[in-house]
């Protein structure tokens, strides 16, 4: 049994949408393919540092998903190209105002990844813990809104 097909049930759209993004190559790959298709290689080096097989397995997770499309060209030397289907091109849509948050806060992360005690994850100090108090970047606040439809959640 696949990873794809091991989960049949969710418990909101959120779940249903980490469990297709989820994991470090996931959203790399499909960003890589958000200014069209691509072969094989070029996937492989706009995703730097994955592996063949773990592309080979994130493509295969994302084509059952149904939101990664293959196309095998039947010519010599033989051709396979992948791009996003509709679904495909509405989930880069939605991760967009993720990617401007991690643009914003990168900094800001990375200084509380370097900043990690020995005794567990942290800011080390008091000035570092403090809340966020200047405004959130314009960027940020102007997000543009993901059309989805309504979708009833259970309770």
């Amino acid at each position: 049994m696949t990873k794809s097909q091991s989960r049949a049930v969710y418990t909101c759209g959120l779940d249903a949408a980490v469990d297709v993004v989820g994991g470090k190559w996931k959203p790399l790959i499909l960003w890589a393919l958000h200014d069209g298709p691509h072969r094989f290689g070029a996937l492989r080096r706009h995703v730097s540092g994955v592996s063949e097989k773990m592309l080979i397995q994130q493509l295969r997770e994302l084509e059952a998903d149904g939101v990664v499309h293959r196309e095998v060209y039947r010519e010599v030397p033989p051709r396979v190209e992948y791009s996003l289907t509709d679904m495909g091109q509405a989930l880069n849509t939605a991760l967009l105002p993720l990617g401007v948050w991690g643009d914003a806060f990168m900094g800001r992360i990375v200084a509380n990844k370097l900043s990690e005690r020995p005794d567990g994850p942290g800011p080390r100090t008091e000035t570092e813990s403090r809340p966020l108090t200047e405004p959130l970047p314009e960027s940020l606040t102007a997000l543009p809104s993901v059309n989805a439809p309504a979708v009833a959640h259970r309770s």
